[in-house]
């Protein structure tokens, strides 16, 4: 087996009730991997016998007697819970025994603890949360999605360095293009953050774009997009409420009458394929990028295909050893500087 992920089980508003079958759907697409399950271990002993794997050689269970509550401030949680689900998954990563850690819990206390217990990479500031939304094209990365409320010039640069090592690595795109979200294309348009952070981006070997607004992202004009975390969780809160908007008018429209229910039966191919590709379980997992070693955020209420999703991403993202690949080039590029 060629990689461990260790997965927080008992995070979430479902806990292993969804954590136990993504684990089994992810081994099929990762027949080596092994799983660590982390938490309560009669709860996860009595739930991998129920689905028949409770001596499946890809499966283990590592006992942790605390969880952390979805709504639990982040300085009580590191603070008081050092033998969470959460803080046992991410001290495996730290020790080397898994090569990345899964979770569905509390988003601050996981961001707060993962920070803590594996530090950032040299040269980062920050860790940041990125992840991959759906555009025309396919998809585009953006961070920061909600790790730093306030981000300065100097950390979207670092942001746009390892935006742009994720969609070289993952995607295999030759120095890919990275924007910044602004209110506008034009170099006049913008905070003077957002114009500082442009300036200093260009000033790198990074392929620059350059500015692109909201309605950029979807029509997928750049690979890597760039902004600070209040900006970044305001936009994809917001795409989420377009999607959920966009499929309740439809069922509205096709459930009319006799005649629409019809019509929705003749076009339901086309209305499965558009249901499909903007699916937000297609695009659950967030890493939070920057630390020394990999953490997947899923949302707290996908179910397993969704969280299986996030299982592929950290196996992803440890086959292509994401932190060390992020660490060289900022070595090479602080050296280009010196």
């Amino acid at each position: 087996m060629s990689l461990t992920i260790s997965i927080d089980a008992m995070g979430g508003d479902y806990g292993p009730e969804v954590v136990v079958p993504a684990a089994i759907l992810a081994l099929k697409a990762h027949p080596d991997i092994h799983m660590i399950l982390v938490g309560d271990q009669d709860v996860l002993t009595d739930k991998l016998q129920q689905h028949n794997i409770l001596d499946n050689e890809h499966f283990s269970i590592h006992h942790a007697s605390q969880q952390v509550a979805m709504d639990e401030s982040p300085a009580i949680a590191l603070r008081t819970k050092k033998d969470s689900s959460m803080r046992v998954a991410i001290n495996l990563v730290k020790d080397g025994t898994a090569s990345a850690c899964v979770s569905a819990g509390n988003t601050g206390a996981l961001m707060a603890t993962a920070r803590f217990v594996l530090k950032t990479l040299p040269g980062i500031e920050r860790p940041a949360i990125i992840s991959e939304l759906p555009t025309i094209k396919g998809h585009t990365y953006v961070l920061d999605l909600g790790a730093n409320v306030d981000s300065s010039a100097e950390h979207m640069v670092q942001f746009a360095i390892m935006g742009s090592v994720l969609a070289e690595l993952v995607d295999g795109i030759e120095k890919p293009t990275i924007g910044l979200l602004n209110i506008g294309s034009e170099e006049i348009k913008g905070n003077e953050r957002v114009k500082e952070a442009a300036r200093l981006i260009a000033e790198t070997d990074l392929n620059y774009y350059g500015f692109v607004e909201g309605d950029g992202l979807y029509r997928g004009e750049v690979d890597v997009l760039v902004c600070d975390g209040f900006v970044g969780n305001v936009a994809l809160k917001a795409s989420e409420g377009v999607v959920h908007m966009i499929r309740h008018f439809l069922r509205q429209s096709f459930g009319r009458n006799i005649f629409t229910k019809l019509a929705g039966l003749i076009a339901s191919p086309v209305l499965k394929q558009f249901r499909d590709e903007l699916d937000p379980r297609a695009h659950n997992g967030a890493n939070f990028i920057g630390l020394q070693g990999i953490v997947i955020k899923s949302h707290g209420g996908t179910d397993e295909i969704g969280f299986a999703n996030a299982i592929n991403i950290a196996v992803v993202e440890a086959e292509h050893d994401i932190p060390n690949k992020i660490s060289k080039h900022l070595e090479v590029l602080l050296e280009g500087q010196a």
